[in-house]
Parts: structure tokens; sequence; C-alpha cells
């Protein structure tokens, strides 16, 4: 597999991570923002990295099982946080940027949320009979460069529109839910 393949493929798979990180940098309070940008990168990156090699690994004869309803996983979870996110701002709980942005389960299952794609990507790797490494390192990489990029962007964004910035942060990642859903079901 070529590198322009593989980066094809890696900012495809990334776009997700970037957008939910930006609605991560949207909370954050500027005195975490750097420790955060680390958090969100390293675990987008890390599970973008993961769950090729883990699609690779099964083969194509899970193909059917996972393809049947990965994006339902996807649209659960990214709908999930998002809408506690929402309803959080709308209550005035956690009002304003949080010192930490997520952690601990919700940022794994951002994590695993924005990665379950890359497991199919591997099990088609592994039907084109290709070796996996180098193209989970470039996934990996290339998520993990956009994810602390968007962290960034949102932490600047955030500055500006003060609490409904949650708001924001949620419905993008209910909107990223959406398009999930509908890619799979049209």
């Amino acid at each position: 597999m070529s590198l322009i393949n593989m980066l094809l493929i890696a900012f495809g798979l990334a776009a997700d991570a970037f957008a939910v990180s930006v609605a991560e940098g949207i909370v954050i309070s500027e005195k975490s923002a750097g420790r955060h940008t680390l958090r969100v990168s390293a675990m987008f990156g890390g599970f973008q990295a993961v769950m090729p090699v883990l699609g690779w690994g099964a083969g194509s004869s899970l193909r059917a099982l996972v393809g049947g309803f990965d994006h339902w996983v996807a649209f659960a979870l990214l709908t999930l946080i998002g809408g506690k996110m929402i309803l959080d701002a709308a209550l005035g709980i956690e009002t304003g940027r949080t010192a930490g942005g997520s952690r601990g389960f919700k940022l794994i299952g951002l994590g695993a949320a924005t990665s379950i794609d890359a497991f199919a990507v591997g099990v088609t790797i592994a039907m084109l009979r290709v070796s996996i490494w180098a193209p989970a390192v470039v996934i990996g990489l290339v998520t993990a460069v956009l994810c602390a990029v968007g962290v960034q962007v949102g932490d600047r964004t955030g500055t500006r529109l003060g609490r409904g910035a949650e708001v924001v942060g949620g419905l993008v990642l209910v909107g990223l839910a959406a398009k999930v859903l509908l890619e799979h079901l049209t």
C-alpha cells in the first residue's frame, strides 16, 4: 500500500476524531488545554492505530458480524455523550469551561466511537493481504496530530463562546452520530 493511500485513509478516518477534538477543546479551560490536548490526541490516535490492527487480526470472517451494527454502536455512543453535554449545559451543570475536559470512561467512549470504522478498514486491509503495521502507524499519527490541532482550535473558539460552547460541542457530537448512521443506512 502506498504512502499516499495510507494518508488518504488516515485523513478520512481521522475526520470524526478531529471534530470531536474541537468539541473537547471548546469545553476546557485555557490552563488545562496543554494536558488535555495530549490526553485527547493520545487516546484518539491510540484507538485509531489499534482498531485497524484488531480488524486485520479478525480478518474477513468477522466482517459480516461487525459491519451489521458498527454504525449503531458509534451512533449510540456519540448521541449519548453529545446529549449529555447539551443537557448539562441547559441545566447549568458543569457551567462554563471545565478544568480537565473528558477523562476516563467518557474519553475512552469517545475514542472507541470515533474509531469503529478503523476496525472495518483493518478487515479490508487483511482481505487485500497487506501488512497492517505501516497503515496502523500512519493512521494513528495522523489522527493524533489532527486531534491536537482540533483541541487547540476548540480551545480558542470556546473562550469566545462561553457556556453556550458546551451546547455547540454536544450538537457537533450528535451531528456526527447522525452522519455516521446516515452514511451506513444509505
